[in-house]
């Protein structure tokens, strides 16, 4: 009696131990899907000012993913049980997904400053593929905390250059910040007060490659104002999509057809479709919603092989135009001579 009531209160405390114990990794599942056509509560999710907004049908999905662990949370061997019981979730050592000094404050901040950015920046490019010149200056949205730039580089600053290069967008400061080794000095100039500043931080390595922790943003003068309300979204995957929902809200008639089309992946200043992190949670996540297509940049057809799920077809795309080109085949029916990801 006494050897099994001393089992039993064992089994009970290793089993508090693995529901209370935090383990270093993070756990990705589905996360909600919108509609960018549509509206959060009473709330447009594209809301465009002035003339020129269309009524528009069909579905331009922006997929996202839950992430458990990382600062502030935690995650439990039963967690991971869980995972590994669940082909839509997937599991990363916590320094993959979260830099090792990050805050869950820092993580907040960071996620929110490339969230506005991406929708500034999706504004600018479907502006511009409606043919108005939206000129553009990079800011900088946020100095992570501990950083190389931290003490030299200030919130609000405006990038003019990096070793002499033009900031013309922030695609162009991340391409010569990247050309350093970890370890470099990098030349900086910023405008701050009316005046330039030169600074040198010394670049990082973040996953192998050169960074100076800055958080950056297009400051656009757009010819059409445009507000995105996207709740409480973080970072920059949604671009590609919010660009195809302001292009479709400013023309005439339906771009979709009136047809269901998820994606993710960023976008750059000049059309450029970048790739994203959780993308087969974002697969799962938009089947579930009901979408039938699927946007997916280009680099990231690779890590979705034997994990597509079924009635769900994959379109691969490398830039806005190729993502327009794709909707509107789409629409029309004419989806013969769509790109795949080969699989």
């Amino acid at each position: 009696m006494v050897v099994s009531l001393v089992a039993a209160f064992l089994v009970l405390a290793v089993a508090a131990v693995l529901a209370i114990v935090p383990l270093p990794y993070a756990v990705m599942s589905p996360g909600p899907v919108t509609d960018t056509l549509g509206s959060l509560g009473d709330q447009k999710i594209i809301d465009v000012a002035g003339e020129g907004q269309h009524p528009e049908k069909g579905r331009l999905f922006f997929t996202t993913v839950r992430v458990q662990g990382g600062p502030g949370t935690r995650v439990t061997a039963y967690d991971l049980l869980g995972a590994a019981l669940d082909d839509s979730r997937d599991v990363y050592p916590q320094d993959e997904i979260f830099p090792p000094s990050s805050t869950r404050e820092s993580v907040q901040q960071e996620n929110a400053a490339e969230m506005e950015g991406s929708q500034q920046t999706a504004a600018a490019v479907a502006e511009r593929a409606l043919g108005h010149d939206v000129p553009v200056s990079v800011l900088v949205a946020q100095v992570l905390k501990g950083s190389p730039s931290d003490g030299l580089i200030e919130a609000d600053d405006v990038l003019v250059s990096v070793d002499g290069i033009p900031a013309s967008s922030p695609e162009a400061v991340r391409t010569a910040v990247r050309a350093h080794k970890p370890g470099d000095e990098v030349s900086v100039t910023v405008r701050r007060a009316g005046s330039e500043v030169t600074v040198a931080p010394r670049a990082a390595d973040t996953r192998g490659v050169a960074t100076i922790g800055v958080v950056m943003s297009g400051r656009y003068q757009l010819p059409i104002p445009v507000t995105i309300h996207a709740g409480a979204v973080g970072g920059p995957s949604a671009g590609l999509m919010f660009s195809l929902g302001i292009y479709d809200v400013l023309t005439e008639g339906n771009l979709t057809g009136g047809a269901s089309i998820a994606g993710t992946g960023t976008i750059a200043d000049d059309g450029a479709v970048g790739p994203i992190g959780g993308i087969r949670q974002k697969v799962v996540g938009a089947r579930e919603a009901g979408a039938t297509w699927f946007l997916t940049p280009a680099d990231n057809c690779a890590d979705l092989k034997g994990h597509v799920p079924a009635g769900l077809h994959l379109v691969k795309v490398a830039t806005f135009s190729d993502a327009k080109q794709a909707v509107e085949s789409i629409a029309a029916g004419s989806t013969d001579t769509l790109s795949s990801c080969g699989f």
